[in-house]
């Protein structure tokens, strides 16, 4: 018999891995930084901080040759995010001095290392918070490479400033975007959310009830949603004025169009043969529509209250740079903008931002508990 030869076994990333060992070794033959007058060319070696880097790079870089079990897997995204933290106290890093050939090659084996950890905690599986760890670490790694490349590259703090900086006017203006997630959200956004959402479910019920609506109704509401927002919202705030009123009916009019259409679509999912079972029992059409059409509707109005909760914030917003009074996340933005404190006006944005994330996954969850018996629902 011949004996057949197994071939070898590549991990995922391996190629990637092999690459950032190779850059880590090669740094090793250039500066970190470009000298300036009187100033002499520092090498990794020289710097106690970047040669710990060096060494945890040279660890991780091993590390992701080897199988992709768990524990290397996270040992690799340790010991390279430990590497990042102290290449970060690098004077290349915080726009002390130009960065050099060794600085940038050790940048790009991080970036590659980043790599490799993202796909081996995207392959994980088993654990109850696998599917947040992935998420986790690539928010981190997309912070940490906003903040080195920004001062490294010496980027003007008016076109985009640093994480830090924005951590910073975070810490110190709390109040003011506590007070403006307060009227933007959980006036505006929140009541004007339910209302349109709620008349969008309410109008499609009752078109589904009475045909000869759709005929009169539906292209009104079409119209709704062809509008432009930037018409609307100086209209509503001179009919409902500067408060969170004018906003709250402008998400009104964004979030009312989705819906109806979602809650149509999903009243018309219900299967022809179970319609055809709830005729054959004689069932009213208020007992077929509670038993039998909604269910089938509950992914479709799901997906347009995530849709919603997206444009109602957005409506928002935008319908603030109309008119509002001194607080608000839109007024927030377009003042500070104006003064050019753009540090202040990416925390507001980042508040928006998690706003919206949360409650999708609010949303999700909520899906996920009314409609465990769809097959998109059970097959993830």
């Amino acid at each position: 018999m011949i004996p057949v030869m197994n071939a070898p076994v590549r991990t995922p990333g391996s190629l990637l891995a092999l690459a950032a060992l190779a850059l880590t070794v090669l740094s090793l033959a250039f500066s970190l930084n470009v000298p300036g007058e009187g100033e002499l060319k520092t090498y990794a070696w020289q710097d106690g901080g970047a040669l710990v880097a060096i060494v945890l790079l040279l660890m991780a870089s091993g590390r992701a040759l080897l199988p992709s079990a768990r524990s290397a897997s996270l040992m690799m995204a340790v010991a390279s995010m430990l590497a990042a933290w102290h290449w970060l106290q690098l004077p290349a890093a915080t726009a002390v001095a130009p960065g050099a050939g060794g600085f940038w090659l050790v940048v790009a084996a991080l970036a590659l290392l980043a790599i490799v950890s993202l796909q081996r905690c995207a392959a994980f599986e088993g654990g109850r918070f696998d599917h947040l760890l992935a998420a986790a670490l690539f928010g981190v790694w997309i912070i940490y490479f906003w903040q080195l490349l920004v001062l490294a590259l010496e980027v003007p703090r008016v076109l985009l400033p640093a994480p830090e900086l924005i951590a910073i006017a975070f810490v110190e203006h709390a109040s003011a975007l506590g007070g403006d997630f307060a009227q933007t959200v959980l006036k505006a956004v929140v009541i004007g959310w339910l209302l349109g959402s709620g008349l969008g479910f309410i109008v499609a019920i009752a078109i589904d009830r009475l045909p000869f609506l759709q005929r009169g109704l539906l292209p009104l509401a079409s119209l709704t949603s062809a509008v432009p927002l930037v018409a609307v919202a100086p209209i509503a705030v001179m009919w409902f004025g500067f408060e969170w009123q004018s906003k709250a009916a402008v998400v009104v009019l964004m979030t009312f169009f989705p819906m109806l259409i979602s809650t149509l679509a999903g009243l018309a999912a219900a299967g022809k043969l179970e319609r055809e079972l709830m005729f054959s029992y004689a069932a009213s059409y208020q007992r077929t529509l509670l038993d039998l059409r909604l269910p089938a509707a509950v992914p479709f109005v799901v997906g347009a209250l995530k849709i919603n909760a997206t444009l109602a914030l957005i409506g928002a917003i935008v319908a603030e740079f109309f008119g509002s009074p001194t607080v608000g996340l839109g007024f927030r933005i377009s003042t500070e903008a104006a003064r050019m404190n753009m540090p202040l006006v990416w925390a507001a944005i980042v508040v928006a931002a998690v706003t919206g994330t949360g409650s999708y996954a609010l949303l999700v969850r909520l899906e996920r508990r009314l409609a465990f018996w769809h097959p998109s629902i059970r097959s993830t």
